[in-house]
């Protein structure tokens, strides 16, 4: 059996700001919404999330024998993350400034994993990312991190919804496990709604359609609707939330920008030097030609 405590102290040491622990469960209503969802066209260029939704409703068919779900979260805000000059074209999401969280984030899980191997030999499990059909959110407010705020985002007492995840789904039971935040939440505030420059927020869930971080990141996504300056991913209901408006600037090492978005001329870039610039970065995922595409757009 793991020890709540440790696992959290062990958290700590590693780099990680949020640790809680929960049980697995099945989350049914959560995958009827998002089979609804998706039928009503929110599916766009995200193919992936219509794929093992059975395994994301039921974890235990995704980690055979799990028992538990230690869910670790990491502070990025930084300089950028409160927003860019109004006139500026080429707005960058500032989780994407950073080294790749999947690589860094990843690899942090497996140091904690081998630290709970050292005193249980016998756990197994399987640690993700964003990488997987787990209902990742959802298990952080089971382990009591926070909650769901109306722009569908994960929010925290103590960094906002800045905040990067990643879970460990093990075999071990725990004395201990957390529970559910009380008396907290967003209240009447709806100010992610009504930052929205396209209208993508609905009470708790994103018309996609809209959505400047689908048009900008996923793959087969064309931008139908304005992007506003952004040309990777989009802050707007992040920047206006007064919860961030309180947080720091991490410093964390892994977690501050390696580049500065405004000091870039995308224009005298050559596709040598993109990849070479930003191989280990979230942009890897977008392509030269589409930013470029999207600094040029003119909605």
């Amino acid at each position: 059996m793991l020890n709540s405590a440790l696992i959290k102290d062990a958290a700590r040491t590693i780099g990680f700001d949020l640790c809680g622990v929960a049980r697995c469960q099945k989350f049914t209503a959560e995958a009827d919404f998002l089979k609804q969802w998706i039928v009503a066209g929110n599916g766009l260029g995200l193919d992936y999330l219509s794929r093992n939704i059975d395994k994301r409703a039921d974890i235990t068919q995704l980690v055979e024998g799990a028992k538990s779900v230690i869910v670790c979260g990491v502070s990025y805000k930084n300089a950028y993350s409160d927003g860019y000059p109004t006139s500026c074209r080429q707005k960058i999401a500032s989780y994407a400034l950073t080294t790749d969280y999947h690589i860094t984030i990843k690899r942090m899980l497996q140091q904690l994993c081998a630290m709970l191997k050292e005193v249980c030999p016998t756990l197994t499990g399987r640690i993700f990312t964003d990488s997987a059909p787990v209902f990742e959110k959802r298990y952080a407010v089971e382990a009591g991190l926070g909650w769901i705020g109306r722009q569908s985002l994960l929010v925290t007492p103590q960094f906002g919804t800045f905040v990067l995840l990643g879970v460990a789904i093990v075999s071990e039971q725990c004395d201990e496990y957390d529970s559910p935040l009380q008396g907290v939440g967003c209240g009447e505030c709806r100010r992610c709604v009504e930052a929205c420059p396209n209208g993508a927020i609905i009470e708790r869930h994103i018309d996609t359609r809209r959505c400047i971080s689908r048009a900008t990141i996923e793959k087969h996504a064309e931008a139908t609707s304005p992007l506003h300056g952004w040309i990777f991913g989009c802050d707007e209901c992040q920047s206006c939330c007064p919860y961030n408006r309180k947080v720091v600037a991490t410093p964390n090492p892994h977690f501050v920008p390696t580049f500065d978005p405004l000091q870039i001329d995308w224009q005298k870039i050559d596709e040598a030097e993109f990849s070479l610039r930003f191989a280990n970065t979230p942009i890897s995922r977008s392509s030269l030609e589409r930013i470029k595409a999207n600094i040029s757009t003119k909605k």
